[in-house]
């Protein structure tokens, strides 16, 4: 698939709201939350009047015309919270995208651009069981806090 990854504009941030559900990982067998999960205050720190912030970076990926994946990422009090210097991270793609190295190019993208805007490292949580730990784990990430059910991973810029 071609693609290609730019930065995201404001007109594309109510996207974010569809990334920030399509980001929610839900083990094989499991039930997804309603879509109106994302409202609930712990998910909206994620979203809630993104680019208002100078620390507020996302990037999308897009594809014929359509965005398919967004990465993003901000100083907030979230899951994957560590420090008020260090960004958190949050990664999504279209299920119908996963698995093409979409995800793997985002996360690549993000790193050299939050290295280049001089920040030390960013953080993420993610559930133990998520395919994604892979992913992170060989983009750089290390775990730095273990859970009953998820990690605080970050990745030094």
């Amino acid at each position: 698939m071609h693609y290609r990854i730019r930065n995201i504009t404001p007109d594309e941030y109510p996207l974010l709201d569809h990334f920030l559900y399509e980001a929610i990982f839900v083990p094989e067998g499991h039930t997804p939350p309603s879509p109106s999960v994302i409202a609930s205050p712990p998910l909206q720190v994620y979203i809630h009047d993104f680019g208002h912030s100078p620390n507020d970076h996302g990037l999308v990926a897009e594809a014929d015309g359509r965005i398919i994946g967004a990465i993003w990422a901000r100083i907030m009090d979230d899951y994957g919270h560590v420090d008020d210097e260090t960004p958190s991270l949050a990664l999504s793609l279209d299920k119908d995208v996963r698995g093409q190295g979409i995800g793997s190019a985002l996360l690549t993208h993000m790193l050299a651009l939050l290295k280049k805007k001089g920040y030390a490292q960013v953080s993420l949580s993610v559930q133990k069981t998520n395919y994604a730990v892979r992913l992170y784990r060989k983009a750089g990430f290390e775990i730095v806090k273990d859970m009953e059910e998820e990690y605080i991973m970050i990745c030094k810029l």
